[in-house]
């Protein structure tokens, strides 16, 4: 079970240096934020910070009795910020009816919500501990900021939680660069471009990453290892519980009465139907189906591989046959990651209301980003807890998880504090839909930093 610590209006004093205390003592900080709304306003309903440091670093005593390398050990604090615009703003109803069919609860957010408001400061707000002011601890605690899909993520985050936004792209990138010099990193990109799943939606990334990591620790290679606090009795009403353990029942399941998959759901982590869909949305079948077709493709590889050297013609797959699991070639001659093959037909998408490309069919629904943060962390497996099935501290959870398992990956058996990016290959770069490359975030020579960030960052530190 992973805890999900509440935090609300009535809480949020309390809890607020045991938050700075995780942000300042992390390896990294992933974020997750949930949206409601449209048009000129956006209310957030929900907002997590997921602290991930060495477990090495919190409690020495574990190493003398842990067979786990302790650089894979990461004790992990989950946070929920319940918020609450205080700014007119419009909502849209398909959002909301499909948070409220997901137990999101709008009387909580109402009653208790942590108000805050968009744009620049008002006064001498940071002073005080509000919601800015956390920001700001983010922000001086100068930790890699881990996303997925996060793009718009951090549009909400500067505008709500910052400044008003800067009028061009390249001014806004170059305001992020200098807000975090440790790095951004968009598990979305990673998921593609790094790991190259064949889909790259939130709970698919996560529950492959926790399936993969756990065929390492079988065979007792280098695996990941999570560890969460014991919190203190009088924390237990703060605290929701998400269950995430693969359920073997389910997944072993053949033959007989099997539900076929939803293909729309299996290539996007979406369906328009949503829960009255006939057919199955449960990722753990969903990857035992990809696996399959995967190992089948394996096979046809090999085979031709063979045909071919039989008949001493140049083996043009070997190369590809020695890529691995989840390694598939590119398609139509050109880098990229793997697709889906149920989902080559054209989809009937158009731009979004802000005006950016289409990352799924979804996008051209109404409330597409709300939909789409909660169809990404909807749980298909264990009791929902009280909250409902969908959480931003569990998305922010999967999201961070997926980035730890790659740096696992990516910086192998080394154990060497290198200079330079925490990890290299993903480091400021944020996924773009339908793009086959990110967007990076740099400050160039022809950019300048915003009038605001450049107050925000003096007073960041004048009082850091």
């Amino acid at each position: 079970r992973v805890p999900v610590v509440d935090v609300q209006s009535d809480n949020f004093l309390e809890l607020w240096p045991s938050m700075v205390l995780a942000l300042r003592t992390a390896t990294f900080v992933a974020v997750d934020t949930v949206r409601r709304g449209a048009g000129g306003g956006v209310a957030a309903a929900g907002g997590a910070a997921d602290g991930c440091l060495p477990a090495g670093a919190e409690r020495p005593r574990r190493q003398e009795v842990s067979a786990e390398p302790p650089e894979n050990t990461f004790l992990c604090q989950i946070y929920n910020l319940t918020l609450l615009c205080m700014e007119e703003y419009v909502v849209e109803p398909q959002s909301v009816q499909f948070l409220v069919q997901h137990g999101f609860d709008f009387n909580k957010q109402y009653s208790q919500g942590i108000p805050y408001h968009k744009g620049n400061d008002k006064g001498n707000e940071n002073q005080s501990r509000s919601v800015r002011a956390f920001f700001l601890e983010l922000i001086r605690a100068k930790k890699p900021l881990i996303l997925h899909n996060g793009l718009i993520d951090l549009v909400f985050l500067y505008q709500c939680f910052y400044a008003h936004l800067p009028d061009n792209l390249s001014t806004f990138t170059a305001d992020l660069s200098e807000m975090f010099p440790a790095g951004i990193y968009d598990t979305k990109y990673a998921s593609e471009f790094e790991t190259r799943f064949v889909a790259s939606y939130l709970e698919y990334a996560y529950k492959k990453c926790k399936r993969e990591n756990c065929k390492l620790k079988g065979s007792s290679s280098q695996h990941l290892t999570i560890e969460f606090c014991n919190y203190a009795a009088s924390m237990s009403c703060y605290i929701d519980y998400r269950h995430c353990s693969l359920d073997e029942e389910s997944h072993n399941l053949g033959g007989g009465n099997k539900v076929p998959i939803c293909e729309k759901f299996s290539a996007y982590g979406w369906c328009p139907k949503g829960v009255k869909c006939p057919q199955s949305h449960n990722i753990d079948l969903i990857i035992d189906e990809d696996d399959r077709l995967w190992e089948e493709k394996r096979k046809k590889r090999k085979n031709k591989w063979k045909r071919r050297k039989n008949t001493e013609e140049p083996p043009k797959v070997a190369e590809q046959e020695s890529t691995g699991k989840g390694m598939e070639p590119a398609q139509n001659g050109e880098e990229g990651p793997p697709r889906k093959q149920s989902c080559y037909e054209p989809a009937e998408i158009t731009a979004s209301s802000e005006g950016r490309p289409p990352e799924d069919p979804m996008d051209g629904e109404p409330g597409a980003d709300a939909v789409r943060a909660a169809e990404k962390g909807k749980e298909t497996h264990g009791p929902p807890s009280q909250g409902g099935t969908h959480r931003a501290g569990f998305d922010a959870f999967m999201t961070g998880y997926i980035m730890a398992y790659v740096w696992m990956l990516k910086k192998g058996n080394t154990t060497e504090a290198e200079a330079g990016p925490w990890l290299p290959e993903c480091h400021n770069k944020l996924y773009l839909s339908g793009k086959s490359v990110p967007l990076q975030i740099v400050k160039s020579l022809f950019s300048k930093s915003s009038k605001a960030h450049s107050q925000k960052m003096k007073l960041a530190w004048a009082s850091g």
